[in-house]
């Protein structure tokens, strides 16, 4: 009975880190999750060396996603064979698509989780307790903003995604749960809400049968102490127009959108069961920007899926110049097990893919610089992220943290991260503005 008394204690996972991969929907996860660990009186650590147990939250989105995320396992798995962590607990996206396969191919591997398993992570820690989880959060992103999921899962059926393999159909959250959560994230400091999910602008659709992002973001508009609000990942089919009246009155929610378009040929687009044309998808541009005429749009495209012809690029090159989007991503084609897409192959080489990409970055470039160039002696709000050694590094309501466009500020007072300033533009590149602070903001 001793000795099983020393081993239980030899045994106890006192420390732990996690390593989050991939998005920000990911990071919300994780947050979740150390929150729980944290509730259970175990310790959260950065440093994986200082731990006795380390949990990697993986992407298996793309394949470099899925490459980073095996990487990452593979390291710790050494770790574990040299006894320097105890248990070595996989979780995620990567592992719902490949959890058996991981834990054959990788021995190292004591536990593999899919995406949203936090009570079953935390039992395997400390068996002993019970692992009911309260809702709180261990904010990893700067204190000023946080992100906020709102639903989970997907429904759209795009031939390319796997995301619905991984999280399954769309779930919303209920608002009132939501709601609380923003009114808990303000009382830890939070000024900037990131609103996130595999599909905004389904929310609500499950629970009372009808879109209702409008309502929503009225009451999380509401709450006191909420700076900005910012909308992420809207899906353009069926585009809930109610929104933008909104976003147009309220002056806490961020004049910006990002709505991932993938491409904008109708041949290509009907490939990927996107639900939307050409002339659909020019139209819900055009009313955002009619109903909102200082909104920053963003978007993501893909270059070489499978059924992207010379013409068709051509045709997404053209419209890309046309249509100057503030913000744009692209992504190279990456061919998914068990997609609609998969049985399409992958022909388009790895080289041609990238040579397409850089070429619709190098106009969305040049778009960029003149928008930046218009900005020039202007003034604007900015909400400072971080101090440099001579300056500090913001952003303006037209800009996602990590993603968009950063505005470098001088001041002759000190500043705060989370602080709001009134900035002179003095200068501008590509994707930075160069300002100095005239006021508070």
């Amino acid at each position: 009975m001793h000795s099983k008394q020393q081993s239980d204690s030899a045994d106890e996972i006192r420390r732990v880190t996690v390593i989050t991969l991939g998005c920000s929907k990911n990071v919300v996860d994780s947050e979740t999750l150390m929150g729980g660990i944290k509730h259970h009186q175990i310790e959260l650590v950065d440093d994986v060396e200082n731990a006795d147990a380390l949990i990697i939250n993986t992407c298996g989105f793309i394949d470099i996603a899925k490459e980073e995320s095996i990487n990452a396992i593979l390291d710790a798995g050494k770790l574990r064979t040299e006894g320097k962590i105890k248990k070595l607990i996989v979780a995620g996206c990567l592992s719902d698509r490949y959890g058996g396969e991981l834990k054959a191919d990788i021995p190292e591997i004591d536990h593999v989780f899919g995406t949203m398993a936090f009570g079953e992570i935390i039992k395997t820690l400390r068996p002993s307790l019970k692992y009911e989880l309260l809702g709180e959060r261990v904010l990893t992103t700067p204190s000023h903003y946080a992100y906020l999921k709102i639903s989970e899962g997907c429904d759209n059926p795009c031939s390319f995604c796997a995301i619905p393999l991984m999280r399954g159909g769309h779930k919303s959250r209920p608002a009132d749960e939501i709601v609380r959560e923003v009114r808990y994230l303000v009382s830890q400091g939070v000024k900037e809400i990131v609103v996130v999910a595999q599909d905004l602008t389904y929310y609500g659709l499950d629970l009372g049968g009808q879109r209702s992002l409008a309502d929503l973001l009225k009451r999380m508009s509401d709450v006191e102490g909420v700076e900005w609000i910012r909308l992420m990942y809207a899906y353009p089919s069926k585009f809930p127009r109610d929104i933008l009246p909104v976003i147009a009155e309220r002056s806490n929610i961020c004049n910006y959108l990002d709505m991932p378009l993938q491409h904008i040929s109708t041949d290509v687009l009907k490939s990927m069961r996107r639900g939307i044309t050409r002339n659909t998808t020019e139209r819900v541009i055009a009313e955002i920007r009619d109903a909102v005429p200082d909104i920053a749009l963003r978007t993501t495209l893909i270059c070489g899926y499978p059924a992207e012809k010379p013409e068709h690029f051509d045709e997404l090159c053209e419209w890309v110049a046309r249509t100057r989007f503030d913000r744009l991503g692209v992504f190279e084609y990456s061919q998914e097990d068990n997609t609609v897409a998969h049985i399409l192959g992958d022909p388009i080489p790895d080289e041609e893919k990238q040579r397409r990409c850089a070429a619709v970055m190098d106009i969305q470039r040049e778009i960029s610089m003149e928008k930046n160039d218009l900005l020039v002696g202007k003034q604007v709000k900015v909400l400072i992220d971080e101090p440099l050694d001579v300056e500090y590094r913001g952003r303006t309501e037209y800009d996602a943290p990590e993603v968009d466009n950063e505005v470098f500020v001088r001041s002759e007072r000190k500043l705060n991260p989370g602080d709001f300033v009134v900035a002179e533009i003095d200068d501008a590149a590509e994707y930075d503005l160069f300002a100095h602070v005239v006021g508070d903001g």
